[in-house]
């Protein structure tokens, strides 16, 4: 136990500098001015070297082989506290500090350019800096393939994925693809043969659209005093379990986007706030992977924020926010508006028929980045020959195409496809929990989350990192991850 109990404290200490780090990356994303640049790259890099020696110290290949030797003393919650604790460890030794620092320098160095890029629709000026981070990236993978025995991407994917392999996501994307296709013809053209939606006209002020958010995260059970709603170029999630910080962004055009955006980073918010408070700062404590993160995140969006009870409740709080009516504000519209199926351009944007096709574009097009199938100039005609094949339209500039996400730019390789894994999952999760208690939709109506997220805080959140991801979705919903529930989901939702 004294082998184990100085771990607790090397990674408790190494949770709060990771902490740190988080609000950094938020603050540059959200607060910070331009000319701070510079000095909160070398402030993240300093950092990074400083959690990554906390993590591989000498001692920890001492201390964590004697916690394994006497782990038959731990309890349950302790044994897989120190299975996490071992992954991590591993993860950390596989990589030399001057690769690391190296690393979240040009991460961060790149992301900054990728604003500017993006803004003035100019990949040119991103591309060398695109070059060297992917370089950076390789090699970190190669160090992590070599220490754990898997390919390159494999090992990428590892660390947003725990245990998550390409040949089991390639399973589930060929199953997605044998149907997907098929029931997007179908349902495009049971909704061209009747009106199309009315698209509310704005302007619609950004003041009053804050105020119809601040109101959505109330009625969604978002914490005030754990944390806070800003603007940034692209929506995410930062900060720690105990400040959560989100953000959106605005468009004074249509205030429909940014309202799914706040929702779906608050999924991503009660998830975090939502961890074992018993195991804060501890591996077992984190989040169980980007797939369930991203369940959570599209079950608020995509499950029960475009359902009927839900659209019904927040149509007549659209209309008292920004004192407007008539029949583009009505419930039914809005419902239609909200479940219009319509390849587009912008991925965070799509609708959940089509988002499938945005992540199986990025996921085919970073592994060939990893692998070297695939040279960083020849991104853009391939990202634009991708979207012509899989969603039949092309993008005319690099800002709505390979320029539109941040996370290639951000160092994030091997993320991608936890976002349709999210999508299965939440599938399978708001079923289950439908079925296990029957005051969820009438609260959703009556716009009462307490239901939903008090079955989500135990059967998802409160476990944190203690089982695995299949485990978790087993025990919740008698399945491990698989494609059926989505499918019917769909189907239910769009052709019934």
């Amino acid at each position: 136990m004294t082998a184990y109990r100085r771990l607790e404290a090397r990674f408790a200490r190494l949770s709060a500098v990771q902490g740190a780090l988080a609000v950094l990356h938020w603050d540059s994303a959200a607060m910070m001015p331009p000319g701070g640049a510079a000095a909160r790259g070398e402030q993240i890099a300093a950092l990074s070297v400083i959690a990554h020696e906390l993590l591989t110290a000498a001692e920890m290949a001492e201390l964590v082989a004697q916690a394994e030797a006497g782990k038959a003393a731990l309890e349950p919650g302790q044994a897989a506290n120190l299975a996490e604790m071992q992954r991590l460890w591993r993860h950390g030794t596989a990589v030399s500090p001057a690769l690391v620092e190296a690393l979240a320098r040009q991460a961060h160095d790149t992301e900054l350019a990728w604003r500017t890029a993006r803004a003035a629709n100019d990949f040119a000026t991103l591309r060398p800096k695109l070059e060297a981070l992917v370089g950076l990236v390789r090699e970190v993978a190669d160090a992590k393939a070599a220490a754990f025995g898997l390919s390159r991407y494999d090992a990428l994917l590892d660390e947003y994925e725990p245990g998550g392999r390409a040949a089991r996501i390639d399973v589930l994307f060929a199953e997605l693809g044998a149907f997907l296709p098929g029931l997007t013809r179908d349902v495009l053209d049971r909704q061209g043969a009747r009106p199309k939606p009315l698209v509310p006209q704005g302007p619609f002020a950004v003041d009053r659209q804050r105020a119809l958010a601040d109101r959505v995260l109330d009625t969604l059970g978002f914490e005030r005093d754990h944390g806070r709603l800003d603007v940034s170029l692209h929506p995410f999630t930062g900060g720690v379990p105990d400040d959560v910080r989100i953000t959106t962004r605005y468009s004074e055009e249509d205030f429909t986007r940014s309202l799914m955006g706040v929702i779906h980073e608050t999924g991503h918010a009660l998830y975090e706030r939502g961890l074992p408070v018993l195991w804060r700062g501890q591996p077992a404590g984190q989040a169980r992977g980007m797939a369930l993160h991203e369940s959570q995140s599209l079950l608020m969006e995509m499950q029960a924020c475009r359902s009927d009870e839900f659209i019904a409740f927040l149509a007549p709080l659209v209309q008292e926010v920004f004192g407007r009516s008539g029949p583009a504000f009505d419930g039914d519209n809005l419902r239609r508006l909200y479940r219009r199926v319509q390849p587009g351009l912008i991925r965070v944007d799509a609708d959940e028929i089509t988002y499938p096709a945005h992540v199986l574009l990025r996921y085919g097009l970073e592994r060939a980045l990893i692998d070297g199938r695939l040279a960083v100039a020849d991104l853009p005609e391939a990202w634009n020959a991708g979207m012509a094949e899989r969603l039949g339209i092309r993008p005319a500039d690099d800002r709505d195409g390979c320029l539109q996400d941040i996370h290639w730019p951000g160092g994030s390789f091997g993320y991608f496809p936890t976002y349709t894994l999210g999508a299965l999952a939440a599938a399978q999760l708001f079923a289950a929990a439908k079925a296990a208690d029957p005051a969820i939709l009438p609260g959703i109506a009556r716009g009462d989350f307490a239901p939903l997220l008090s079955w989500l805080r135990l059967n998802v959140h409160g476990l944190g990192a203690t089982l695995t991801t299949d485990q978790i979705l087993e025990q919740a919903t008698g399945a491990p991850l698989g494609t059926a529930a989505f499918k019917a989901h769909l189907e239910n939702r769009y052709l019934s």
